[in-house]
């Protein structure tokens, strides 16, 4: 099987001077690509100077995770792709289970690893954790991370296990998979494209899997952090695309309860006195009317499938019943 290791990067120089070392000592396995979204620093000339073995992909424009992604993937010839965030320590020996599960079972599509806090190494990291899944509402939460609750890891997660959703700090993803589904939705630009890859390959039958023998240790919010309100536009907004897109049954009714929740946390920012996040909803609101007609005409052409949910609402269960973990 032929794995490609691609990294995409956007002014990242000392994130590639920090990290790409261990992927390279680590992933003898794979090929591994460097795909530059059209940066101004000095990132280009520093690969070739320190890794010229390192492939390098030069995207003309910087078009975000997905329009990236889907670029640079073009000129790779591999089975597999994994996509890896710049600010990600991978581990020795980290590539041989995800290359046994793929090999082993044909049906797996997309493989997740345990994605561990580069900062705080024995505990889960926030994007990803131990694989992700969605409630009745579609709010996204995680094994190992529900909200702003994140686990320490005990081996709780050391499992093999089916996920509705793979992160993508650390997305491992067949390429005849990436291709039938024509690849990230570039719309998005950054943030919930993963989730909406992985929902449209679960509504195409395809089968996305955890594998907790697998670790890596991820910084997070190294290119956009949580604190930015870009951040916080392009998750409401993204997050609204993808229902729509692809969420089974009544898509009003859901649609309008996210409405109300976005509603809510709106009121969360201005008791915290975050007014450009307010703002950020509000923005993210209206892109999303703007585009509706687009995305319902994209729904009329994904197929749905029931049973994608965990069937109470992530929202009553940790902020009412209190329940912090999986």
């Amino acid at each position: 099987m032929k794995l490609a290791v691609v990294i995409l990067n956007w002014n990242g120089k000392q994130l590639l001077e920090q990290f790409l070392p261990s992927v390279v000592k680590y992933s003898q396995e794979a090929d591994i690509y460097v795909a530059d979204n059209a940066s101004t620093d000095d990132s280009i000339n520093y690969l070739k100077q320190h890794f010229p073995k390192v492939q390098r992909i030069q995207n003309k424009i910087n078009g975000g995770f997905a329009k990236g992604y889907n670029d640079a993937l073009k000129h790779i010839k591999a089975d597999v792709f994994c996509l890896l965030n710049s600010d990600i320590e991978v581990t020795q020996h980290w590539l041989t289970p995800i290359i046994q599960e793929f090999e082993s079972n044909a049906s797996t599509a997309i493989i997740q690893p345990k994605i561990l806090d580069y900062k705080k190494k024995t505990y889960f990291e926030y994007a990803g954790a131990a694989g992700g899944f969605i409630d009745k509402y579609c709010y996204p939460f995680c094994r190992g991370r529900i909200f702003n609750t994140i686990e320490e890891d005990q081996g709780q997660y050391n499992d093999r296990t089916s996920i509705f959703w793979a992160s993508g700090a650390c997305f491992f993803i067949r390429k005849s998979t990436f291709e039938a589904l024509n690849g990230f939705d570039e719309s998005f630009f950054a943030h919930f494209e993963e989730i909406d890859l992985c929902w449209r390959a679960f509504n195409a039958n395809y089968n996305t899997v955890y594998i907790g023998n697998s670790t890596v240790y991820h910084v997070g919010g190294a290119t956009l952090n949580a604190v930015h309100p870009k951040k916080t536009y392009l998750n409401f907004r993204n997050s609204l695309f993808t229902i729509t897109k692809n969420a089974h049954g009544f898509l009003f009714g859901i649609v309008f309860t996210r409405l109300v929740l976005d509603g809510i946390a709106g009121f969360k920012y201005l008791f915290g006195l975050k007014f450009k996040h307010i703002l950020a909803i509000i923005k993210a609101h209206f892109s999303f009317y703007a585009n509706l007609n687009r995305l319902l005409k994209q729904r009329k052409k994904i197929p749905k499938k029931k049973n994608y949910y965990q069937t109470t609402s992530i929202v009553w269960s940790y902020f009412i019943k209190k329940r912090k973990h999986f």
